[in-house]
Order: C-alpha cells, then sequence, then structure tokens
C-alpha cells in the first residue's frame, strides 16, 4: 500500500488558559498575528489561528482551564536569524538555553503557558563562527 503525500503542516494546536494573553505574547515576542481567514472560528471551543510573518506556521489557540503544556515547538530560521532571534528574546527577557547540536544550534525558550519552544538552525558553522554572539558549547 502506498502511503498518500503531505504537503506540510497546516497548523499546530496550543492549549492555554487565556487566548487575549497568548495573542498579545505570541505577536509582541515571535510576530505572529491573527489569522483573518479563519477568525471565525474564534468563539468559546474554537481556535483562534495565528500566523507568523510569512504565513508558513500557524498556530491554532485554544482556551482551556486545564491542559497540558507542549513539549516542544521548533520553528527554523537561519544563521542570521538565529543570532536575532538570540537577541529578541534576550530583550523580552525570556530565560534562553543554548544548545550546540553539532550540526545545528537551538535557542529553547518558555511561554508563559508553560509550552517549551525551540528556533533552531542547520547552519551550523556561519553561527559558530560569528564573533558578535556568545554561545554556551
Amino acid at each position: 500500500m502506498i502511503v498518500p503525500l503531505l504537503k506540510g503542516i497546516d497548523h499546530i494546536h496550543i492549549y492555554v488558559n487565556d487566548k487575549t494573553k497568548a495573542v498579545d505574547w505570541y505577536s509582541k515576542v515571535l510576530g505572529f498575528k491573527i489569522y483573518e481567514p479563519l477568525k471565525l472560528w474564534d468563539n468559546k471551543t474554537g481556535p483562534l489561528t495565528m500566523s507568523d510573518a510569512s504565513d508558513t506556521v500557524h498556530l491554532a489557540f485554544f482556551e482551556r482551564e486545564k491542559y497540558e503544556p507542549l513539549t516542544s515547538l521548533a520553528l527554523k530560521t537561519t544563521a542570521k536569524g538565529f543570532i536575532e532571534w538570540k537577541e529578541h528574546l534576550e530583550k523580552h527577557g525570556l530565560k534562553i538555553r543554548i544548545a550546540n547540536h553539532q550540526v545545528a544550534w537551538s535557542l529553547y525558550f518558555n511561554d508563559p503557558f508553560g509550552h517549551s519552544h525551540e528556533i533552531t538552525t542547520r547552519e551550523y558553522e556561519q553561527v559558530k563562527s560569528d564573533r558578535h554572539c556568545v554561545l554556551n558549547n
């Protein structure tokens, strides 16, 4: 049996206890915006969908009193973007952990709801050689 092809990830569910707070944080810190074509789904039980600036990553926020935080949402970037994200997250006062994976670099941080997120790049050598970026090896 041949497995049908997928075209990518459509959206990722994220459960929070306050969608308004989620919109504020994900807008300010990660640059997401409300995805207008799906705004009609935003009600008591439905998701509020947000997208990144390139409209390639969609997050669907569901408001729940109780939820289990995601273990990790991994977002990719370039070497230049990695350095910029490191500085940006630090400016927002986030505690970040930098991991050297020998072929990739990752920044790990949490949102206010306990979800662990990652920004990663596979442009390993470019980040390693950047003299302006202090990385923990």
